[in-house]
């Protein structure tokens, strides 16, 4: 079983290479990201109460996102483990973590500050079916365009300067220590996120010990 948790600023490529790895070990992705979407899309009492925080600028309180962390994990349906993205947060989640359950590695994903802004800027979605496009990694064939619905193209609204700045400056001051306590556990494994994705994901599986992926 191999339980993981994965770590790194907006924009490094998390989604991505948990997903590379949930389909070649059959692990099960839990994005506590997706989790609040799911909850305001379904308009749960749970989804009305992170809405209104977002909308308030507030951050979603940590014994809601522990509730939701236990809940989620304690379905076992995670047979042959799992990979956590965007859990913990802070320190107070990383410890509330550390003390719940056992992992096996934390993989942080590094980028600089610049290109993620790059990465975020470019960052398109389609406003009828959702489906996520980058101008940099997956540019559509007509532009402005979904290739798959033929939907108008938009930037999100958080996806400017300002909020990628706000974004950073919460990961610097309130992740990063999270991710210090996991360092000092000699759990994490770093690897650099500039790189193509397949260099990525292979550069995770070497500091993981998993054999090379089989194209």
């Amino acid at each position: 079983m191999h339980k993981y948790v994965i770590m790194g600023v907006q924009g490094c490529g998390k989604g991505t290479q948990a997903k590379l790895l949930k389909d070649d070990l059959d692990l099960v992705h839990i994005s506590v990201g997706d989790i609040f979407r799911w909850h305001i899309q379904t308009h749960t009492k749970l989804g009305a109460r992170i809405k209104r925080q977002i909308a308030e600028g507030q951050l979603v309180p940590d014994d809601t996102v522990e509730d939701i962390i236990r809940a989620r994990l304690g379905e076992h349906d995670w047979n042959y483990g799992f990979i956590l993205d965007g859990f913990p947060r802070n320190l107070v989640q990383a410890r509330f973590f550390l003390e719940s359950y056992d992992i096996d590695a934390v993989i942080h994903i590094d980028v600089p500050d610049q290109v993620v802004f790059e990465r975020v800027l470019a960052r398109r979605l389609c406003s009828n079916c959702g489906l996520d496009y980058n101008l940099i990694f997956h540019r559509p064939a007509e532009d402005d365009v979904c290739d798959v619905c033929n939907g108008k193209l938009v930037q999100r609204d958080d996806d400017n300067h300002d909020a990628i700045r706000s974004r950073l400056n919460d990961y610097r001051t309130k992740t990063e220590p999270a991710l210090e306590l996991f360092r000092k556990k000699e759990l994490v494994i770093d690897v650099d996120g500039r790189l193509t994705r397949d260099e990525i994901q292979a550069n995770i599986r070497a500091g993981l010990g998993i054999a090379p992926k089989n194209d």
